[in-house]
């Protein structure tokens, strides 16, 4: 392996979220970031601009247009425009402009918790119900795996739903969906003319070897009702340069998701946009590695679970470097969350956020040095053990 992702590096004093909010004593293993050093592709290009020294407005570069739509029809032979790309800071504003942008006061948005909770607050955010369609579990041994409850989504959407949003890989469970869900999804979704919009960023982050189905290119007609969100920023840990991007094919559905966002959503900045170009241009290597490394993570993490946690159930991502832990078995006085922070010194994401039924659930982000990793469970164990 090219790359040393033992490295620790020291995240305390960078002004990180993820390290600042719990204090010195706690291990942050919650927000979605890598505690990984960016590619050095990217940091050589965004040295380069630094060293031009002028900062003024900026627009997306017509060659990043370009590298991205060359990228989707490599990876998932889908057919994109350079004008079909809309750039956006994040997604989590674009899931908001989507939610905008669609339907009225009032209208429904269906979305399968347990789910990325900004989809939940989207919907609330811009006036409009949530609808759940609740993933079905299934439960072998110490694994927790994740379906699509296909007769629960139908039952779910009234004549005032207009908008179904879809994670895909799906956060938090880090499950992909297979063509003949998507299929049936998106059926559903036509018969009922509902718009969907299809959160795809860690659709890069495939820890199996298998292939991310965007599901807009299922077919044209599905495509025509899609608004697609990918990001570098997860994949190759970039958040903080705040480059997202929607891809919307149907040029009427494009200009309404444009008017959602005029005079309220900022622009992408300089830097966002070089990294997402050195990113998608030069790191691919570094993405494997990172990847190869992650995968061993996870496994690393099941069989800790297994050995050593027998109260806890957790999934086997796919995809993601998040770990959704079922922690009903333990038998703790309240949240999960805050027995894991106050007891083990040990910073999970509650599970309640992520929608009905995550209140015994914990989310872990396992993209870390192995013996930050290794160091938490260790905690947790310990913290387990004193329950008797």
């Amino acid at each position: 392996m090219k790359y040393n992702f033992d490295q620790h590096v020291e995240r305390r004093g960078s002004d990180s979220v993820k390290w600042l909010m719990h204090g010195d004593e706690v291990l942050p293993m919650w927000v979605a970031d890598m505690d990984f050093v960016a590619p050095e592709p990217i940091l050589g290009m965004l040295r380069d601009r630094v060293d031009h020294g002028v900062f003024g407005y900026t627009r997306a570069m017509p060659q990043l247009r370009e590298v991205i739509c060359a990228r989707l029809k490599r990876l998932y032979d889908w057919q994109v425009s350079p004008d079909e790309i809309l750039f956006f800071p994040g997604l989590v504003s674009t899931l908001n402009v989507a939610c905008r942008a669609i339907g009225d006061d009032g209208d429904g948005v269906v979305m399968q918790p347990p789910v990325y909770f900004p989809f939940l607050t989207a919907a609330k955010n811009q006036g409009r119900v949530q609808q759940f369609a609740p993933l079905t579990a299934s439960i072998e041994g110490q694994i927790i795996s994740y379906e699509v409850d296909h007769e629960a989504l139908e039952a779910a959407i009234t004549p005032r739903t207009n908008l179904f949003l879809l994670s895909n890989p799906h956060n938090p469970t880090g499950q992909m969906y297979g063509i003949e869900d998507l299929e049936r999804m998106a059926e559903v979704c036509l018969r009922h003319d509902l718009v969907i919009c299809s959160d795809e960023i860690h659709c890069e982050l495939l820890l199996d070897g298998s292939r991310h189905q965007p599901v807009a290119a299922l077919s044209p007609e599905i495509a025509e009702r899609c608004i697609t969100l990918m990001a570098p920023s997860k994949t190759f840990n970039l958040a903080g340069l705040s480059c997202g991007f929607a891809i919307v094919q149907n040029p009427h559905l494009r200009q309404r998701v444009e008017a959602a966002a005029a005079g309220i959503v900022p622009g992408v900045n300089i830097m966002g946009y070089v990294g997402a170009l050195a990113a998608f241009q030069y790191a691919d290597d570094w993405l494997c590695d990172m990847l190869s490394y992650v995968a061993t993570n996870r496994d690393f993490l099941v069989e800790f679970v297994a050995e050593q946690l027998p109260g806890i159930r957790t999934t086997r991502p796919e995809a993601t470097y998040l770990a959704w832990l079922d922690c009903s078995l333990l038998g703790i006085d309240g949240s999960p969350h805050e027995f894991f922070l106050n007891v083990a010194k040990v910073a999970l994401n509650q599970g309640d956020l992520f929608g009905p039924g995550g209140d015994e659930f914990v989310r872990l982000n396992f993209a870390c040095p192995r013996t930050t990793l290794q160091q938490a469970l260790e905690r947790m164990r310990a913290a387990v053990s004193g329950l008797g």
